[in-house]
């Protein structure tokens, strides 16, 4: 079994955390949020870990010279609800004037580098508009996903009716801001037959969930295995290409040092801006360089799979014998992708994108060849897509009559459809591949049931995956028929002590009533991490996050949040030809989930209406017949404008809420009723 280190030699020690009397009760968390002093016992010793045993971070204005302090604006320049980059010189920060207090955060999103100032502020935060991610004005934390990051926040003051801010010059350039993070002060960490903490997977859920209990105070061992022989990496990256000659990403190289990742010396420019893609190298998709992991004591076994849980005794055995003790265990295996059962399975060249390795090679071989590729879901269409460049021709193959069919329904699938045709993407709808031809043993020829032979070079399959939970069918732990993990909204199994997240979980959705559902999504796998991280430290957390997710082809993006399984219609606004349009998807009355392409950011401003409780009805999106707009009992109460006729962006104004307005092309207008508590209203819209 490799390793980030070596692999530990089994000895008698064994790490318990002690949790206060009530189990047991929730833990005490000061004001600030931050962990106040927990006791933990190793070894038989008492000890408590305080805030100043943490990793020494430099304060962000450290010295005059590093720091740049100039005016802004004019007090009245921003009307309550309103956001503004200013320019500082030495970078641009976000200015957000809210309940007549001005903030100034980092400008871009940690993430992927979204501008936030294109975002949807609301209820003290602003979330990104490209992926849903959200921050605190006040403190810049980050406080819902995708992202590992929080913003920096900058110094603000009045004088003279002038708004000045005052900033470190490495934080402008950085524009993230990793959380401060307890030191492990297990002893023998490394060395021992028993963790704390043990996390199977090293996913987005995983790594969360690790990084999330070194944030609040917890300084014993962790150790976080994985079948995979890199250290965890943004998966979804393998096949979305998120390249934008603006922007850098916060990945680094291997040689990278911990130092410099947290004290802002290497900034977004000096990261550059990395091609993720198929052919992504290992190192370019990190989430973390491997000193993170050194420096935090979060220990990572490679090559590691687990085969057997006792939850009897709390422990795992690995395939190699290793056995490894816990006192609280994460199950966040992931998925397994499904593979085809037909006749010359087995030939060379075929693949299922998987990992790094996988991608690599797909790409080698289609370069200037032909390839096929089976479904035609979000994997499938992102990998023809980006093939397109490479190959000679690229053929998708699906079962269904459309792409995206069962989520995105048929008239967007359709308009999907057009355009990969219109890059010479050739499409065999409704039919499955009945056999795989080889020549001296690879791939040549995909024979399909409608009796078509397609020239073939490589094949990539993507008709689905299921859960990666065999070896928990006689562990006692819950499975259900599907072969998903039950757990309940603060990710706990039936089993005391055992937590479960990511893409082989079920789990209530709360604001479709509870429903158990499983959402596979790079952003869900995030938030079920931290809850499942706050109560190991009992701190009571539920899971209530919007899902959220995209994909990009030909270079756009589609964005989509809500839950749509068993939608019964959908509303087109905008121009589906033009691939311009937001779609609404309802059952009954009630919208369940939204997909825009080319509309930023109204899905991130749906996703922050469903967040805060309030249900969007099918009547306040839908156009009656012949009237050419959506329908309205009244036409006032549209957002007025502010100071220099900029738009107002406030969410929380206006306690009696009719329909604001969102152009969505010179003929069509969408208007949408906000809430009528004020809890939330409506913006202006842009197309981007």
């Amino acid at each position: 079994m490799g390793g980030c280190f070596s692999k530990p030699k089994p000895v008698e020690l064994k790490i318990e955390v002690v949790l206060p009397e009530k189990e047991r009760g929730k833990e005490e968390l000061s004001a600030s949020g931050k962990g106040s002093p927990r006791a933990y016992q190793g070894n038989g010793t008492a000890r408590h870990f305080h805030t100043e045993e943490r990793l020494p971070a430099p304060h962000p204005y450290a010295g005059t010279q590093d720091c740049v302090e100039a005016a802004v604006c004019h007090v009245k320049d921003l009307e309550n609800g309103q956001m503004r980059e200013v320019e500082l010189g030495w970078g641009k920060v976000l200015l957000v004037k809210e309940n007549g207090e001005f903030h100034a955060l980092g400008h871009k999103c940690p993430h992927y580098g979204a501008p936030l100032v294109k975002g949807v502020l609301s209820r003290g935060r602003v979330r990104c508009p490209w992926h849903g991610a959200c921050f605190n004005i006040s403190t810049g934390d980050l406080e819902d996903f995708p992202g590992l990051d929080s913003l920096h926040k900058f110094q603000v003051k009045i004088e003279k009716e002038k708004v000045y801010v005052w900033a470190s010059k490495q934080a402008l350039q950085l524009q993230r801001r990793t959380k401060v993070m307890a030191k492990c002060i297990s002893p023998s960490a490394g060395h021992s037959g028993s963790t704390n903490v043990l996390i199977v997977g090293a996913g987005a859920a995983g790594l969360v969930c690790a990084e999330t209990l070194r944030q609040e105070g917890f300084s014993d061992r962790i150790v976080l295995c994985t079948l995979d022989r890199h250290l965890p990496y943004d998966r979804p990256k393998l096949s979305k290409p998120t390249c934008d000659p603006g922007l850098a990403l916060p990945s680094l190289g291997p040689r990278a040092s911990v130092a410099k990742w947290n004290s802002g010396c290497l900034a977004l420019s000096q990261v550059g801006c990395i091609l993720q893609s198929l052919d992504a190298q290992p190192e370019q998709l990190a989430l973390r360089p491997k000193e993170f992991f050194r420096a935090y004591g979060i220990e990572v076994l490679t090559e590691a799979q687990v085969v057997t849980v006792d939850v009897r005794n709390k422990k795992v055995v690995f395939k190699d014998g290793f056995k490894l003790e816990y006192n609280k265990l994460l199950l966040a295996p992931g998925s397994s992708p499904k593979t085809l059962s037909c006749k010359g399975k087995e030939v060379e060249n075929v693949f299922t994108i998987r990992t790094p390795e996988d991608a690599n090679r797909v790409v080698r071989l289609a370069r200037g060849r032909n390839a096929v590729v089976v479904g035609a879901g979000f994997l499938g269409m992102e990998v023809a897509a980006y093939l397109t460049e490479k190959a000679h021709s690229v053929s998708v193959v699906e079962l269904e009559e459309t792409p995206f069919r069962r989520f995105l329904g048929e008239r967007v699938g359709r308009a999907l459809m057009k355009m990969f045709e219109n890059n010479r993407v050739k499409f065999y709808m409704q039919t499955e591949v009945s056999e795989l031809r080889a020549q001296e043993g690879k791939l040549k020829e995909v024979v399909l049931k409608s009796s078509k032979v397609v020239r073939a070079d490589v094949c990539v399959v993507g008709i689905g995956a299921v859960p990666a939970t065999g070896f928990l069918r006689q562990s006692g732990i819950s499975l259900d028929s599907r072969g998903f993990i039950p757990v309940n909204k603060m990710m706990q199994t039936n089993i005391p002590g055992v937590f479960a997240a990511g893409d082989a979980v079920t789990f209530p959705l709360a604001w479709r009533n509870n429903r158990k559902v499983n959402i596979p999504h790079w952003q869900m796998a995030h938030a079920q991490g931290r809850v499942a991280a706050q109560n190991m430290l009992a701190q009571e957390a539920e899971i209530s996050t919007v899902p959220y997710l995209w994909t990009a082809m030909f270079g756009k993006s589609l964005r989509y949040a809500g839950y749509g399984e068993g939608f019964d219609d959908v509303i087109i606004q905008g121009d589906l030809e033009e691939l311009k349009f937001v779609a609404f998807y309802t059952k009954g009355d009630e919208v369940i989930a939204v997909a825009s392409m080319n509309y930023d950011p109204i899905v991130s401003k749906v996703a922050e209406v469903l967040a805060s409780g309030r249900a969007i009805r099918k009547r306040e999106v839908e156009e009656p017949p012949g009237t050419g707009k959506a329908w309205r009992p009244q036409d006032r109460g549209r957002p007025q404008a502010g100071h220099n006729g900029e738009p107002r962006g406030d969410m929380m104004n206006d306690m009696v809420s009719p329909w604001p307005s969102l152009s969505l092309s010179p003929s069509k207008r969408l208007f949408l009723l906000h809430s009528k508590t004020g809890d939330m209203s409506w913006l202006t819209g842009k197309g981007s």
